[in-house]
């Protein structure tokens, strides 16, 4: 179990070390969506290090697997909802709106607002790969990294807990 709370750190730890690279290297400014999603890989990160350090029984690791898919499908919504805007621009007004001015009056936002204060527009699209823009990978990290919650929430009665 530790290894899979182990993976969820590093990945969630390299999605947003890759957002830093993104934003401060390539210049693309994150919107309010892109902010939620980040809110939603730290919530998922810092979880899974609080399980890896905790080292919880079968029970704990259900508790740990519930937050940590709490938080994965939390994310999938945004990220969802994100990729569709950038489908249909028409549909919805990013720019400055009231998620903006919430996500940018919070505490994190003046703490670090280097990661948290969304500044961007979320129709733009200003980096692709394999014809997938930055919400698709995430809506797919999101995914997976939920699969693995779930597992870990459902399947403790096939691991041995060794306490030491």
């Amino acid at each position: 179990m530790r290894l899979l709370f182990l993976l969820i750190f590093l990945s969630c730890t390299f999605l947003l070390g890759y957002a830093q690279y993104l934003q401060h290297v390539e210049g693309l400014l994150p919107c309010p969506l892109c902010v939620a999603q980040r809110l939603a890989y730290w919530m998922l990160g810092l979880t899974a290090c609080l399980a890896l350090l905790h080292n919880p029984t079968p029970i704990g690791c259900r508790i740990y697997g519930f937050f940590l898919t709490l938080f994965a499908f939390t994310g999938a919504i945004v990220a969802a909802r994100h990729a569709w805007l950038i489908r249909y621009p028409e549909s919805f007004e990013c720019g400055i709106s009231p998620e903006e001015l919430f996500l940018n009056a919070l505490p994190f936002a003046e703490w670090w607002p280097g990661m948290f204060e969304a500044n961007g527009d979320c129709a733009n699209v200003e980096w692709e790969f394999l014809a997938l823009k930055i919400p698709d990978w995430s809506l797919i990290a999101f995914i997976g990294l939920g699969i693995l919650a779930i597992y870990m929430a459902l399947a403790q009665k096939q691991f041995i807990h060794p306490r030491g």
